[in-house]
């Protein structure tokens, strides 16, 4: 949403990360509950999946909360940051869990005669599925909105335990017909799952705390400054993202005979375009004149 706070923006992200806390705190008390009732090791490994998620949950709700804090002496770029870190944390938090899970199910698995577990639990499984569908929804949305890098791995994790639950389910009904070594194999791919989950929410943190930035991305930025009329030449462009923000650091050329007010206006111009259109409004523009020897002519629009 352009030109909203990005206080505004963190504030209505701590909401996301309340109805992931709320939910998992809710479905994990069921399915483990039901997991030892009912002799389901998939439903068991996918309740202590949600606890972990609750960590994590946790984990990004503190980071946002940190990130509200106004930039101070040793800040003074704020602490957007802590945003990603706590992503980052989450990310070892859900590893631990998923090898704890495929630990508890190889054990299961060469453990001998079993039984196959109540039908129930598949049940179970399924609903619990439905509720997470539809917070992730929710959430995904509402990282889109705000750019939320920590709540984007929230809903992330929301719609891994969905299809969790949805593999517990099919690993139970499975096991009902005459193959009980479904249910602990279901239990395996949890385990599987938690960790792709905790890598690509991992990589995706290291990517950003170590300034990468999506070229592509990169690019289109370059295209809209381009276009923006008075620009002769992008010289150099670098981005790179300060929890839910977009850095921008430009160095265009421009005409030598243009006054100062009017370069200054210019950079205005990149200013606006940035914000109204890709909702950046952290943009540091620096102005050189432009010679022919520097390269080829850009002539903005």
């Amino acid at each position: 949403m352009p030109g909203l706070d990005p206080y505004q923006n963190i504030r209505a992200g701590e909401r996301g990360a309340w109805a992931s806390i709320a939910a998992y705190l809710l479905l994990s008390g069921i399915k483990l509950a039901a997991g030892y009732a009912l002799s389901s090791s998939a439903l068991t490994a996918d309740g202590f999946n949600n606890l972990s998620d609750i960590a994590a949950s946790a984990a990004v709700l503190i980071g946002l909360r940190i990130s509200r804090k106004p930039p101070d002496k040793d800040h003074p770029y704020g602490h957007f940051r802590a945003e990603t870190i706590a992503a980052l944390i989450a990310s070892f938090i859900m590893a631990m869990v998923g090898l704890q899970v495929l630990i508890d199910a190889g054990r299961s698995i060469f453990a001998g005669d079993r039984a196959a577990p109540d039908p129930l639990s598949a049940w179970i499984a399924l609903g619990a599925a439905l509720v997470m569908l539809a917070v992730y929804a929710y959430n995904r949305r509402l990282a889109a909105r705000i750019r939320s890098q920590a709540l984007m791995a929230a809903a992330k994790d929301n719609l891994s335990d969905a299809l969790v639950s949805i593999g517990a389910a099919a690993g139970i009904f499975g096991s009902q017909f005459g193959m009980p070594w479904l249910d602990p194999v279901a239990a395996v791919c949890v385990g599987l799952l938690i960790l792709k989950t905790a890598w690509g929410i991992f990589y995706s943190s290291t990517h950003t705390l170590t300034d990468g930035f999506d070229e592509k991305e990169l690019e289109t930025l370059r295209g809209t400054i381009e276009r923006t009329k008075g620009v002769r030449r992008i010289k150099d462009i670098k981005a790179r993202i300060h929890g839910s923000n977009v850095l921008i650091d430009v160095i265009i050329q421009v005409d030598p005979e243009l006054s100062l007010i009017e370069s200054h206006r210019i950079s205005d111009e990149i200013e606006r375009r940035m914000e109204r259109r890709h909702n950046i409004a952290s943009v540091h523009v620096h102005v050189e004149p432009y010679e022919e020897s520097s390269g080829s002519r850009t002539e903005g629009k």
